[in-house]
């Protein structure tokens, strides 16, 4: 049983509407609640998009965007701002981390030393962006949303081949959609590409609300990914699959708990109730008056609380022996 820690990132995406400010703000509450990294998106609209691809329906639904490349020209924030938020982590005790969808933002979020470099169900068969990401020796969180075990296992050599052990990989099963519909989720999927690929698996969630992933840390995840903003009414393409602050800190503290009652697996007894067996269980007492010389039999001894005396297990091993004392009804018999 592993009884590491779940990492949980907080995905402020582009939820900073462009906004500085708002992005700090992010921090804080990524911070507050606990989580152990807060991650932004890194672009250059230019280098993503061309200018006449259409929005996504979602995009469409939570933006009114026509198309993606004005949409994201409003929601980037330069390679200075994300310097500058990669301090302000540090200085609120989170880890920092930011996806990167071109070449250049991943050379600079290299340039950053985070801990992991995250790459995006949508890049995940972007043969020459995974091989850049590759070459920056940063340890990838890969999401496979949209994707086959093939697609998966496409991307996965990619790693491998650049000299990455499967132990410094992370896989996170993931529905691209936003919100996801609960019947979409698949959380059985996280099993699969652990059992398939041999790395730590996770889950990258855009339900609404916080019990799949938390049912995803009882499966197993080793990392955790949930979108959140400060408003869920704001405007914008991810807010209304993400969760607000109170909900942030629900889920990590609700993830924590469930990490606890894992445990390590090896049936026992356990501290807490091991004063309960006086009081739940049974013993062997004196069913009526019973005279020292007397056989124990079926009719002069039964079973009641509490389980302090002779268990009920060992019935077998005392019909038939001989009182060595006077019992009382409701004895407990010794021997």
């Amino acid at each position: 049983m592993n009884n590491r820690k779940t990492i949980i990132i907080a995905e402020a995406g582009v939820n900073h509407n462009g906004s500085f400010e708002l992005a700090c703000r992010l921090v804080d509450a990524a911070a507050d609640a606990g989580a152990d990294y807060v991650k932004f998106q890194t672009f250059r609209t230019e280098n993503l998009v061309t200018r006449s691809v259409g929005a996504a329906d979602y995009q469409k639904r939570n933006c009114n965007a026509e198309r993606q490349f004005q949409m994201l020209k409003n929601l980037e924030l330069t390679f200075g701002e994300f310097r500058h938020l990669a301090d302000y982590c540090r200085t609120r005790g989170i880890g920092f981390l930011s996806t990167p969808f071109d070449r250049e933002s991943t050379d600079f979020l290299a340039s950053l030393g985070m801990d992991y470099m995250k790459i995006p169900s949508g890049e995940l068969t972007n043969l020459p962006y995974l091989r850049h990401a590759a070459a920056t020796r940063i340890p990838p969180i890969i999401s496979t949303g949209m994707s086959t075990l093939s697609d998966v296992e496409g991307a996965l050599s990619v790693f491998l081949d650049a000299g990455f052990s499967r132990s410094e990989i992370i896989l996170l099963h993931c529905t691209t959609q936003y919100p996801t519909p609960f019947g979409d989720v698949n959380l059985r999927a996280i099993e699969t590409l652990r059992n398939a690929f041999g790395v730590q698996t996770g889950y990258s969630d855009h339900t609404e609300g916080i019990e799949v992933p938390v049912a995803a840390v009882a499966l197993g995840a080793a990392v955790i990914e949930k979108h959140f903003t400060l408003d869920r009414n704001m405007e914008g393409p991810d807010h209304k699959a993400s969760l607000e602050p109170s909900q942030l800190s629900a889920m990590v503290a609700s993830i924590r708990n469930i990490e606890a009652a894992l445990g390590s697996g090896i049936k026992h007894v356990a501290d807490s109730e091991r004063e309960n067996i006086r009081a739940a269980r049974k013993s062997i007492v004196a069913a009526e008056p019973i005279k020292k010389g007397e056989a124990f039999s079926e009719n002069n001894l039964t079973v009641k609380r509490p389980g302090t005396g002779i268990s009920p297990m060992m019935w077998d091993d005392v019909i038939g022996r001989t009182a060595a004392y006077d019992f009382d009804p409701d004895d407990l018999i010794r021997l």
